[in-house]
């Protein structure tokens, strides 16, 4: 058992000697053997274990015996207590993913404070097996049907080689003692129906059924990453990314591609879209600019646009404001590209009329300028016009698409619009003949440069 544990974590690359490993340590029968093993090994281990007080006597007993049992291994022992409950009830989560939640972020937390290299994790073989079929059952992707795998960031997972009947074996051969989780007997949890009723009347059809689900994940694992090779090389002829971090993805180009749903998916899935919605981007490919899609963690939204679907970044969106003064330095690096210069002028002096010069009366500004997004509620007086206008009633007149709108800056001298960029000038700022001084801003349209 050792050795194979052993031989497991080299061949894998999951642990090294010279930095500390966190051991999640529940008491439990597998965390006792992975435990054991490791500081057997010559491991540098801190034991870490979580009371979720979802137990009553039972939850302090297993602190207390986790305790002990790390004292006698002369193991650092660290614990952390938790509302799980509460945590639950405030976040909307069942109480398993609630307790998995806080234990992770617990064993993130520690890991970073004692510079560890690792989180070792005691799922076995089974625990694969079972996460299989429960991806299975509810409904899963490739990657589903890749179980639990050996590393997944700092987590790694040394005991995944042996099954549960190997580690009860090792049990009896060392005399370790542990604890028992009676709420592992319940069928109430859907990975314990699988466990105990499910599997059963697997091994009835083939007694080797754990084996083959282990070896047939083996193989999709294998073609996980011929999949994955084939979405990157989609992502990198479909998708472009401007310098405002915006994300386009060509709609004819997407449609040429065989499978074109699942590639959709991938590329969206990192920004938080789910299946489903992905799925209805992909139904609304063919049909009207303008419809807004969002992702479930509510930091992304997707507009469909004619030639494109583009992704937005809200939370960037929301805080985005930069304030300018006459110094070159802030006008640097902001999202779109500006430059601002300041002269003196005679009557002799003529403004360049183009869209992407803006000519202002130096002395009827107020500096810091604002550089932001348009809002609802936004008005300026148009140059050539005296009253105020929405700037929404202003890209309705000039059939302004909704992607080109999402792109509109406007910039601000106190509470009033001196210029929507690129645009239209506000009347009420401009050059006249009492004028001494102008302020010149030149917008250089960097989204044109990329679209092309």
């Amino acid at each position: 058992m050792i050795f194979k544990v052993k031989t497991y974590i080299e061949t894998n690359n999951l642990l090294a000697r010279e930095k500390p490993v966190i051991v999640g340590f529940s008491g439990g029968r597998d965390s006792v053997s992975l435990l054991y093993i490791l500081n057997y090994l010559g491991f540098n281990c801190i034991s870490a274990h979580c009371n979720f007080h979802l137990r009553g006597q039972e939850s302090d007993r297993d602190e207390t015996f986790c305790e002990n049992f790390a004292k006698n291994l002369k193991i650092k022992f660290l614990k952390s207590d938790f509302d799980t409950v509460v945590h639950a009830k405030k976040q909307h989560l069942s109480i398993e993913m609630a307790a998995r939640e806080l234990r992770y972020a617990w064993f993130e937390t520690i890991r970073k404070d004692f510079d560890a290299q690792a989180i070792a994790i005691a799922h076995h073989r089974d625990d694969h097996i079972e996460t299989v079929l429960l991806h299975l059952i509810r409904g899963t992707g490739i990657r589903g049907l890749c179980g639990i795998r050996p590393r997944n960031g700092f987590i790694v997972r040394p005991l995944i080689s042996v099954c549960r009947s190997e580690i009860d074996s090792f049990i009896k051969e060392q005399s370790l003692q542990f604890v028992k989780d009676t709420s592992n007997d319940s069928i109430e949890f859907k990975r314990n129906f699988i466990r105990h009723r499910l599997i059963p009347i697997m091994k009835e059809l083939n007694p080797s059924v754990n084996k083959a689900i282990a070896r047939t994940s083996e193989h999709i694992t294998d073609v996980e990453t011929i999949y994955l090779n084939a979405i990157e090389t989609a992502k990198n002829e479909l998708v472009t990314q401007t310098c405002d971090s915006e994300i386009y993805i060509n709609i004819e180009k997407l449609q040429h591609q065989r499978a074109a749903k699942t590639i959709l998916y991938e590329i969206l899935r990192p920004y938080g879209f789910n299946r489903e919605t992905a799925e209805n981007i992909h139904i609304a490919l063919n049909g009207i600019s303008g419809k807004q899609f969002f992702a479930s963690n509510s930091k992304y939204k997707l507009l469909k646009d004619r030639e494109n679907l583009i992704i937005y970044n809200l939370e960037k969106t929301n805080i985005e404001e930069y304030k300018l003064t006459e110094n070159k330095e802030d006008w640097e690096n902001l999202p779109i590209r500006l430059s601002a210069e300041k002269i003196s002028i005679d009557t002799t002096y003529k403004a360049e009329k183009n869209q992407m010069t803006g000519t202002f009366d130096y002395d009827k500004l107020h500096f810091p300028l604002v550089l932001r997004k348009w809002k609802q509620g936004d008005r300026f007086v148009p140059f050539g016009m005296r009253g105020k206008k929405k700037l929404s009633d202003y890209f309705i007149d000039n059939k302004i698409s909704i992607n080109d709108k999402e792109k509109i800056r406007v910039l601000c001298s106190g509470d009033d619009i001196i210029w929507v960029v690129g645009r239209r000038t506000d009347n009420r700022f401009l050059i006249d003949k009492t004028t001494k001084n102008v302020f010149i801003i030149k917008f250089f349209d960097f989204f044109l440069e990329n679209k092309k």
